[in-house]
């Protein structure tokens, strides 16, 4: 599955919220509103959580969503965990590319998406009582209105979360 729109085809090398982008599968949530991007290059580093995190809420206080700060912190720290952790193998020659991070406003709704070079697919799945970790998407299951992921071409994936601004 590649991810293919009316504004054409992306790789995980050169995606960048082109202006009016939103997630397919999450289209019919759209509403009116100021529409605004920012983006973020993730190095390969632990630091780059606290740098997105700090980006994440900078952004949101710019565009007057203060109040979804919060949320948007724990989202955004689950997904870029999940995109240095699983989606870089540093021993394969196109891991070396970057990890992006975008948030995409439309009114009251803001995604974020992370693409990265890797193969492995985000999934949802249950950890045992003694394990140390397997929460993070149901975090974001929890806080977002929706969330999901697409393959990007020639590989690598996008995976996004939409939260909305309480009213």
């Amino acid at each position: 599955m590649h991810s293919t729109t009316a504004l054409g085809q992306w790789t995980t090398f050169d995606w960048w919220p082109p202006v009016g982008w939103w997630p397919d599968a999450a289209r019919d949530l759209l509403m009116s509103g100021p529409s605004a991007s920012a983006t973020f290059v993730l190095p390969p580093v632990a630091s780059s959580i606290h740098s997105a995190r700090c980006f994440a809420s900078g952004a949101l206080t710019a565009w007057g969503l203060t109040e979804l700060a919060d949320n948007m912190e724990l989202v955004v720290s689950e997904l870029a965990t999940n995109a240095l952790r699983h989606g870089l193998r540093l021993e394969e020659p196109r891991c070396h590319r970057p990890v992006h991070m975008s948030l995409v406003r439309h009114g009251s709704l803001v995604t974020s998406a992370f693409t990265d070079p890797g193969t492995s697919v985000p999934v949802l799945r249950y950890p045992g009582p003694l394990d140390t970790g397997g929460l993070g998407l149901h975090i974001v299951d929890s806080l977002s209105l929706r969330w999901g992921w697409s393959a990007l071409s020639p590989y690598g994936k996008i995976v996004w979360a939409v939260l909305c601004q309480p009213e």
